[in-house]
């Protein structure tokens, strides 16, 4: 015999006889009842148990119910009328017998006036007794039961249908029994002989004496299936609009579509779709032709073992396939039996024909997913587990939910050919290697931010005169195709204002200008836009190992020093580009030869997992602990800062490890203001050239010097200094001079004495300049050594 729920066991006394009139089961109820233990009754004749003279039941002959009170004998011997309800549990078969521990008959309804309210109320409606056992029903609760009154009489509710039900509102009525306060539960269960089961609110309302003592429960039945089912309908289109397209990610709010129907809507959704036109272009708006491809973007069972293709793949979908009929019909389509009408499909793919039979695949229907009049793939819903088919309510509700994830999934596909777009145009402005230099090695990252728009960070390593090299760090407020192109535009100023040499401080002064003129073209109607950036810029000189920084709101570098901890740079904040009127200023510091410095921008350290003291920690340790190598490093701190998703924010990292030229690689003469004295100059130059084993390139120097000594030596004014640098590419020649006027490049007329000098300087050497310094100008020239013999 089944379990029984403990309010039946206390209520309730069972047993079991077979045809042959032996008992085969005995409960604990009928042990509290009579006293025997099953071990002592099972096996024996039923009459056994009746007191001496006591007559038997007539179960044969009464049909499939018999009801009456015997004279039954207790272990102890005493004698007990006991009332008794015997059921036949199949045609010639066992029968149930049930009574109630006291033994008592169930009450019924004799009052004319009360059986006809019963009979006559427009609702379904039962009575029970003070032990919640039936009183009576009317003749719309026998419809929905199923059952006649006399079969169910005197039964507790669990012992009617179906039992978890049962068990739920038979703990609702024995609550408003002890506390007289009715109350309303809503339950789930068949009504009548119907496959399909029904939801019903149970108003439970306590019957009550003139005394007010509660005599019963009285139970009415309302049949709300349709306005739960709405209800439920309107709670999946609300939980699709918040679980659907919380990223920007496609095969995400494809899976998110998945999730959202299985198993509210149905048991097995896949969602194919159509792979993005190519070169960017925007999906057919005419219906698609049979065979489709289609790539699977998600698919959620909520049985192992069903689906055939795997996200990511694409699989080919004839024309007798629900995908291809729904895309081409371009409306949902439900097939109410898979195996029947879907043979054709089915027989030419033999493994879903064969995991459609397995797993008992009945109904299936396919919506077309379409956004903005185009379709972008199809959502295949099945149902295995659920009997009951696709109505035309779970059409609709199909397609509003598949409607709404549409829409995000082509946000998605926009948002990342706009985040491609941006992404190529952002690698594109940025430097596609670092130039090689005899000052420091450099090494570089960026990463775009995980899931947001790419945003507008930038690096760049820029060669400068005599031997020095200039570092950057920027990042632009925003992100997406704009804030690329701010930073190409700030990146191309940085270089051509670094081509005149200016200053750190200088440099940003002019950057936070530009900023603010492109922040009133990016306004309208006299308002202003929304354009800022901050940077960091630093200039390193390796023959005198100094290094000059200056910050425009940037994060401050660190630096690292050899053999010691690494620590960040006091650099001046300043204000952020685009601020406009604020001053900027430099600070100065030695760097050793093998000092690394590390410029970042903010999203390396910011995170929602620590606070920016950690990240800080976190930075230092892998700046100390890393490898030798630059890149090494470079990986071993993304590795510790970043998480394994990729971070919030875009990410420029810039690393650099300093060297120094040897004193003896540099040569400095003070200058006479005395022309006669230029060709014994020019004489030093080639001994120092001998000694440097740069004879092939005396030359070319000697022209320079003297063009350039010259000039000075004419134009400027003393103190003069002549300095030649050479590493084993390049031989830089500077004069210097205390005058602030720059030299221009002009073309001599024919006859004209002068004017010929510095276009023959820039004739015979690589690139050539000047450069303003605090104690006047430096007028400097690049010989190429590369390919001299």
């Amino acid at each position: 015999m089944s379990p029984v729920h403990p309010l039946d066991e206390a209520a309730t006394a069972r047993a079991v006889i077979d045809g042959n009139g032996s008992l085969i089961r005995w409960s604990e109820g009928a042990h509290r009842l009579l006293g025997y233990a099953a071990e002592e009754v099972e096996g024996r004749p039923a009459v056994d148990l009746l007191a001496p003279a006591g007559d038997a039941p007539p179960l044969g002959s009464t049909g499939d119910r018999w009801n009456g009170v015997l004279a039954l004998r207790h272990r102890d011997g005493r004698v007990l009328p006991v009332w008794l309800l015997a059921h036949r549990l199949e045609e010639g078969g066992d029968w149930l017998l049930l009574t109630p521990l006291d033994g008592r008959a169930p009450r019924t309804v004799d009052d004319p006036l009360v059986r006809a309210a019963l009979a006559q109320a427009p609702c379904a409606m039962a009575v029970y007794d003070e032990r919640l056992r039936l009183y009576g029903i009317n003749d719309a609760m026998s419809e929905v039961i199923g059952l006649p009154e006399d079969r169910i009489r005197g039964l507790r509710v669990s012992e009617i249908g179906d039992r978890r039900a049962g068990e739920q509102l038979e703990r609702e009525m024995a609550a408003v029994l002890a506390s007289g306060r009715g109350r309303d539960v809503e339950t789930y269960a068949r009504s009548g002989g119907e496959e399909r089961a029904h939801h019903w609110l149970a108003r439970i309302a306590p019957l009550t004496d003139t005394h007010g003592r509660v005599l019963g429960v009285c139970v009415a039945a309302h049949d709300f299936t349709e306005q739960y089912r709405a209800r439920k309908r309107l709670q999946l289109v609300n939980e699709a609009s918040v679980r659907i397209g919380t990223t920007l990610d496609v095969t995400r709010t494809a899976q998110e579509l998945a999730d959202v129907c299985v198993p509210a809507l149905a048991d097995f959704v896949s969602v194919d779709l159509l792979d993005p036109p190519e070169n960017g272009g925007e999906y057919r708006v005419e219906p698609p032709t049979a065979p489709i491809m289609l790539r699977r973007a998600a698919h959620r069972s909520l049985r192992e073992g069903i689906p055939v293709v795997e996200p990511g793949d694409v699989d080919v979908y004839p024309a007798s396939s629900p995908q291809a009929d729904s895309l081409i019909a371009g409306r949902p389509l439900v097939v109410p039996n898979a195996a029947g009408t879907l043979q054709e499909w089915l027989s030419w793919d033999g493994l879903r024909g064969k995991r459609v039979q397995e797993h008992g695949i009945h109904a299936t229907m396919s919506v077309p997913v379409r956004a903005r009049g185009r379709t972008l793939g199809v959502a295949v819903l099945s149902r295995f587990r659920r009997p009951e088919p696709f109505t035309a309510d779970d059409v609709l509700l199909a397609e509003e939910v598949t409607a709404r994830a549409a829409v995000c999934i082509d946000n998605a596909r926009r948002f990342s050919r706009e985040r491609q777009t941006a992404l190529a145009l952002q690698r594109s402005l940025l430097p596609q290697s670092l130039p090689r230099t005899a000052a420091l090695e450099a090494a570089s990252r960026y990463l775009p931010a995980a899931r947001a728009g790419v945003g507008g960070d930038w690096f760049d390593v820029i060669p400068l005169s005599g031997m020095r090299v200039a570092m950057v760090v920027g990042d632009v407020i925003g992100n997406g195709i704009q804030a690329s192109a701010t930073m190409g535009r700030l990146r191309t100023a940085v270089r051509t204002l670094a081509d005149i040499d200016l200053a750190p401080d200088e440099l940003l002064t002019h950057l936070d200008d530009l900023v603010v003129r492109l922040s009133t073209e990016a306004g309208s109607e006299g308002t202003t836009g929304e354009v800022g950036a901050t940077c960091v810029y630093a200039v390193y000189d390796p023959v005198s190992r100094r290094c000059t920084l200056a910050s425009a709101g940037h994060p401050p570098p660190l630096v690292l020093p050899p053999g010691g901890p690494p620590r960040q740079i006091d650099v001046p904040p300043g204000p952020a580009l685009g601020l406009g009127g604020l001053p900027f200023e430099s600070v100065e510091l030695d760097l050793p030869e093998g000092t690394v410095l590390a410029l970042y921008t903010d999203g390396l350290l910011e995170s929602r997992e620590r606070d920016a003291d950690t990240g800080l920690r976190l930075f230092c340790r892998a700046l100390e602990e890393s490898s030798p190598s630059l890149e090494g490093v470079a990986h071993a701190i993304l590795q510790a800062l970043l998480p394994a998703g990729g971070a919030p924010d875009d990410v420029a990292l810039l690393l650099a490890r300093t060297h120094g030229l040897a004193s003896s690689d540099v040569a400095t003469w003070d200058i006479p203001a005395d022309p006669a004295l230029v060709a014994p100059i020019r004489k030093q130059v080639a001994d120092q050239l001998e000694v440097w084993d740069l004879t092939v390139a005396t030359f070319t120097a000697e022209l320079v010097v003297s063009e350039l000594v010259t000039n000075a030596i004419r134009y400027g004014e003393p103190p003069i200094r002549l300095r030649l640098i050479h590493d084993a590419e390049t031989l830089i020649c500077e004069v210097s001079d205390s005058s602030h006027t720059a030299p221009h490049l002009r073309r001599a007329k024919t006859f004209d004495e002068g004017g010929r000098g510095l276009l023959l300087v820039a004739q015979l050497t690589q690139r050539w300049g000047s450069r303003h310094t605090p104690e006047g100008k430096t007028i400097w020239a690049e010989l190429s050594l590369v390919g001299e013999e």
